[in-house]
């Protein structure tokens, strides 16, 4: 706490309390910890060189197209555009498509929740396991 002597009001042999705030520590220690952390910060920072293979000049990607599997309201699927039924909907699909290509679910949105879902659960059951879903938005 500082102490001011003197004033305009008191006597010179007075003396009182300074209640202004003195910044100049304050200004001290913030550039003591600015100068610390802007030394130490390139000190923390690490790099990690990665040696990726190089890609040939020919190489393109194909990309993958997905199979359908529709299931309609009266219970009818639909693998694409060639319709099967539930019992044979894994035998059709394994002769159509590997078990690591991309499958896409759609269903009418008055199929039953449970039977969509035990059609998923068949197909990851049975090792597709790149299953997705298709929605829409309904305006």
């Amino acid at each position: 706490m500082a102490a001011r002597l003197g004033g305009a009001t008191a006597s010179r042999y007075t003396i009182s309390q300074n209640a202004e705030i003195n910044v100049t520590p304050f200004v001290d220690v913030m550039m003591v910890l600015l100068i610390i952390f802007m030394v130490a910060i390139p000190l923390a920072t690490k790099s990690i060189s990665l040696d990726f293979p190089p890609t040939p000049p020919n190489h393109t990607v194909v990309p993958q197209v997905p199979t359908y599997v529709s299931i309609q309201q009266g219970g009818a699927i639909f693998i694409g555009d060639a319709p099967t039924t539930r019992a044979a909907l894994i035998a059709d699909l394994k002769a159509k498509v590997s078990v690591k290509d991309r499958i896409l679910i759609r269903a009418d949105a008055d199929v039953d929740y449970g039977d969509f879902m035990s059609i998923m659960n068949e197909l990851k059951a049975n090792g597709f396991t790149q299953v997705s879903l298709i929605g829409e938005d309904i305006t």
